[in-house]
């Protein structure tokens, strides 16, 4: 029988929450709900079974594991999300006429999906980079990063002043409409503005037409010169503010744009050839000019050659590292590294910490010794 004290006890009644704080790691998650934003437009919100408080920087990215038609297909996406949020994240996905990923997320992917995400990673984030002015651009998709830090600094009350450009194709192309106008209505230091490039049939807009060029750059923001500057959209997007900037002597230490993507169409079969190539050479190069890389889990090793990444040298040996941009951004091929000395050269997909642990990218390093691979 149960006495009234321990009927009333909060202590046996409620357990203490288990909570583990997000590293940069694999982990496995649950969609929990799918947002259509736009008509091609549609957010995927994860947790974890145990609860865990998704820490990041608001701007970076994930890179999620995906299964499809059994093959393992790496992506990385920016987080939607703010981490003043943390026990859940968002991404934010476009359909893309012909995307492989992008299609099937968006008609297979739904709640209680379960899948594995990488991450997080990413230097261009407004933490490492902060600024008491700043000056978000974006167009199209590329709103998602910049919407992780304009809600970081909303939900904080964040002491900055934020003037905020997005550039779409349509009204009907807005990603996030109505909740940036909902901020800017409750807080004085966010100044929004939209630029639509056209409108169609029935549709009305009052705001500003065209494209993002200096005259509007200086209506809206005259004062850019003197502010921190995000920046993220399609290539020719960027590639216009990044020119229009150095036009105006803007001081580009002062600028960041986030450039990863999808592998480049046949940076996988160049991969192949060289590795082809590189077999081939493997005769003709003396052992003086060789460094051996083990790989401690399989009992493997393998000698690797000048300018050979730890990256193709697994793979010559047909082992497996999970591998997504093979560029250094998305972290996704991380290994330790338990002896020896690369020369890495990434860009972003790894922190310091990480680093000074002893891990590496496999992807981007080249081995100055012989390797002691933990995998």
């Amino acid at each position: 029988m149960t006495s009234v004290t321990e009927a009333t006890d909060p202590s046996t009644q409620f357990h203490a929450l288990n909570t583990r704080v997000w590293a940069n790691g694999r982990h496995l998650v649950r969609c929990v709900r799918v947002i259509q934003e736009t008509w091609d437009v549609k957010t995927f919100c994860f947790n974890a079974e145990q609860s865990i408080m998704f820490f990041f920087k608001p701007g970076q990215f994930v890179t999620l594991e995906l299964d499809i038609e059994g093959e393992q297909v790496m992506r990385s996406y920016t987080i939607s999300s703010s981490p003043s949020v943390p026990y859940s994240f968002s991404i934010t996905v476009k359909r893309v006429p012909g995307g492989y990923v992008s299609n099937w997320l968006h008609d297979n992917l739904k709640e209680n999906d379960e899948l594995a995400v990488h991450g997080p990673v990413g230097n261009f984030n407004c933490i490492d980079h902060s600024s008491e002015k700043v000056l978000l651009l974006s167009g199209g998709v590329g709103i998602t990063p910049m919407m992780s830090m304009a809600r970081w600094f909303f939900d904080t009350n964040a002491d900055v002043d934020i003037t905020f450009i997005h550039s779409a194709r349509t009204p009907k192309d807005i990603i996030f409409g109505r909740e940036l106008e909902h901020m800017c209505s409750r807080v004085p230091n966010l100044n929004l503005s939209i630029i639509c490039e056209r409108t169609e049939i029935g549709q009305a807009w009052n705001g500003y037409r065209g494209f993002l060029d200096e005259a509007k750059l200086r209506m809206v923001a005259p004062d850019f010169m003197g502010r921190r500057i995000f920046c993220c959209g399609p290539t020719p997007y960027m590639r216009a503010v990044k020119n229009l900037l150095i036009e105006n002597g803007f001081d580009m230490d002062y600028y960041h744009e986030e450039s990863f993507g999808a592998t480049p169409e046949g940076a996988s079969q160049d991969a192949l050839e060289q590795a082809e190539l590189a077999v081939k050479q493997a005769e003709e190069i003396k052992d003086a000019d060789t460094f051996t890389v083990d790989f401690q889990a399989s009992g493997m090793s393998i000698q690797v050659l000048p300018g050979e990444t730890v990256h193709a040298a697994a793979s010559r040996l047909g082992l497996n590292i999970p591998k997504a941009c093979g560029v250094g951004i998305c972290g996704t091929c991380k290994v330790m590294k338990t002896s020896g000395e690369v020369d890495i050269r990434h860009n972003g997909g790894i922190t310091e910490e990480d680093l000074s642990e002893g891990y590496i990218l496999s992807c981007c390093s080249t081995p100055l010794s012989d390797l002691c691979i933990d995998g």
